[in-house]
């Protein structure tokens, strides 16, 4: 029997409490590997946390072996194969993103901190609380004994939701959209890409397309698709969000045969901006990716990059205390 440790902070939250049973119910790791939980919130969840553990004993996981409830870090992170960092304070009424983005930097400081102490070098570190490419690079300054590469932020979610927009768009299903990439910042200057997407391994959906729709329509809807999320159900995106880490999950431990968007820190790729944790095209193997350097970048997609890049440089001033 193989053991494997996860760690998953904000574990009494919404989007932990759908990605918790989708891990232990799926199939990112062989059947002969048991998980070792640790759940991590704050003490004022305590009570919420408890009552997740026992939702999971009576699921009676075969993949479970042991799990643990606390709030402390520490404990939580100690000798971690993989740690999932979800949990973030959530933007208020009235609250400046730049107030937000500052509270979180003191808690993904502090994480990264322990990390750095306690968990095992070879930790895979997912960034999900937002805003989670600035966090993931406070995470990764905070760690240096941990390699870079291990440490990543989501952006599956921005990839799963343009590809169920392009799909819808060409009348296919989804699972016919492959090599369809999220350049930056998960944010409203996010550009999802499909000038090499295939349908059925072919590109020749482009021609049917109207660039109007591209710009004016496609790029715009996924860049505030959680906007429209919270108008219709009153909520951020939870469910879909907790469908993204999965995925990104387990393209970190299995390898992907497509093009995989997420968050990682740059140096000079694509002359972005080094030191930025920044969205790339990235080919995916087991316990290893390759930027895909090949991309032709013309000047209209060019704004596009420059604009969520400038905003990552941003964060990154805002936070520069924390790095």
């Amino acid at each position: 029997m193989n053991k494997c440790s996860i760690a998953i902070t904000g574990a009494a939250g919404n989007i932990a409490y759908s990605l918790i049973f989708r891990i232990l119910s799926g199939s990112i790791f062989m059947p002969d590997t048991k998980i070792d939980l640790r759940l991590l919130d704050i003490p004022d969840a305590k009570k919420i946390l408890h009552g997740v553990k026992l939702e999971i004993e009576d699921c009676a996981f075969n993949s479970l072996d042991t799990i643990t409830v606390t709030d402390k870090p520490d404990v939580a992170f100690t000798d971690c194969d993989y740690i999932l960092l979800v949990g973030a304070k959530p933007r208020s009424k009235g609250m400046q993103r730049s107030d937000l983005i500052l509270d979180n930097a003191h808690i993904f400081c502090d994480q990264g901190k322990i990390i750095n102490k306690v968990s095992k070098k070879s930790v895979k570190i997912i960034v999900v609380g937002n805003p989670a490419n600035t966090n993931a690079l406070i995470v990764c300054s905070n760690t240096p004994d941990i390699p870079n590469e291990n440490i990543s932020s989501l952006m599956r979610l921005d990839q799963n939701r343009a590809k169920s927009i392009l799909s819808s768009k060409v009348g296919q299903h989804v699972s016919c959209v492959t090599k369809l990439v999220v350049w930056g910042n998960h944010s409203t200057t996010q550009y999802p890409d499909i000038s090499h997407a295939q349908i059925n391994n072919s590109n020749n959906f482009l021609d049917t397309i109207d660039e109007h729709w591209i710009h004016d329509d496609f790029i715009p809807r996924v860049q505030k698709r959680g906007a429209e999320i919270i108008e219709h159900r009153g909520l951020s995106s939870a469910a879909s969000a907790a469908s993204a880490v999965y995925d990104h999950f387990n393209v970190l431990v299995n390898g992907s045969d497509d093009w995989e968007s997420m968050g990682i820190l740059t140096s000079n790729n694509y002359s972005i901006t080094s030191n930025l944790f920044y969205s790339l095209p990235l080919k995916i193997s087991k316990n290893s990716f390759d930027i895909i350097e090949s991309i032709e970048v013309s000047e209209k997609m060019r704004t596009y990059l420059s604009a969520t890049e400038k905003e990552l440089i941003d964060e990154r001033d805002t936070v520069k205390e924390f790095l």
